[in-house]
């Protein structure tokens, strides 16, 4: 048994000594986004340091606790807050919970974040759906070392990384609740620093619609393990060349809070609709 195998196993028991829940589908609520959690029934809240092997969020405004329950008629699991490698912990340490949620049961990963908008046409405070992101600038891989091929394969393929179905149900859904929901790139970069007007400039000719510090190593172990994948992304500040101010950190995380209740609109519809 790889040493990956045997950490998932035993952070899979340190859960089931509290919960007997085997989820259907596995939510990331990223920055200021943590409300998803109250549409959660019955649930069980575990704190990420009584989970064996799980790393510490110290990020403010990501609560730190693994949620077990029920939504939308499906169990669920939902990680309130995750971790980033500007923490200082590994990318295999930082998406090692999605190894976990899925070794419970969880077929589809729903990830949400908090971007900084790259797309002139957007505004702080609306979604994204990604229907595409690049990890180029990462530095690193999740999936770097060793493979455990009951896991996943050596080189998994990325195509269709973001699911075309769920992307097309969270679509017919904003339409339905009246929600803007762009569709763009995500480019995912390290941190902690926000970035120079240069690299913004450089973002954007790479294609980029939203830029941010999370979710693309998670996506990518999800794929891995065979996980279907849908991300939203909150743009909570514009990032545009000439027309810069000065980041506030109190503003960005006001300006997620105020488009949570979208994104959780259609989080708990897209749940509540899916066929698994």
């Amino acid at each position: 048994m790889s040493e990956l195998k045997k950490k998932i196993e035993e952070s899979v028991k340190s859960v089931r000594k509290v919960s007997a829940i085997v989820p259907e589908v596995a939510i990331i609520l990223g920055t200021g986004l943590g409300a998803l959690a109250n549409e959660i029934k019955n649930k069980v809240e575990i704190d990420y340091k009584n989970i064996a092997n799980f790393p510490l969020s110290t990020v403010e405004a990501h609560a730190g606790k693994l949620i077990l329950g029920e939504m939308g008629g499906k169990k669920v699991v939902a990680m309130q807050g995750r971790f980033h490698r500007y923490e200082g912990y590994t990318y295999r340490q930082v998406t090692f919970p999605v190894y976990v949620m899925k070794a419970l049961g969880a077929k589809i990963l729903m990830v949400s974040n908090a971007a900084g908008g790259l797309n002139k046409n957007y505004k702080a405070g609306e979604i994204m759906a990604i229907t595409d992101h690049n990890s180029l600038l990462l530095g690193d891989n999740p999936l770097a070392g060793e493979n455990d091929d009951t896991i996943g394969p050596r080189w998994p393929d990325m195509f269709g990384t973001y699911d075309r179905e769920l992307l097309a149900l969270a679509e017919k859904i904003a339409v339905e609740q009246k929600i803007k929901l762009n569709k763009g790139v995500y480019i995912g970069v390290i941190g902690p620093n926000l970035e120079t007007e240069a690299e913004y400039k450089f973002l954007i000719a790479m294609g980029g619609d939203c830029v941010g510090m999370s979710t693309v190593p998670e996506v990518i172990v999800a794929r891995h393990c065979g996980l279907r994948v849908l991300g939203i992304s909150v743009v909570t500040d514009m990032c545009i060349p000439g027309h810069l101010e000065a980041a506030d950190i109190t503003k960005i995380i006001a300006n997620a809070a105020e488009a949570e209740p979208k994104l959780t609109k259609i989080m708990a519809a897209v749940v509540k609709e899916v066929k698994i």
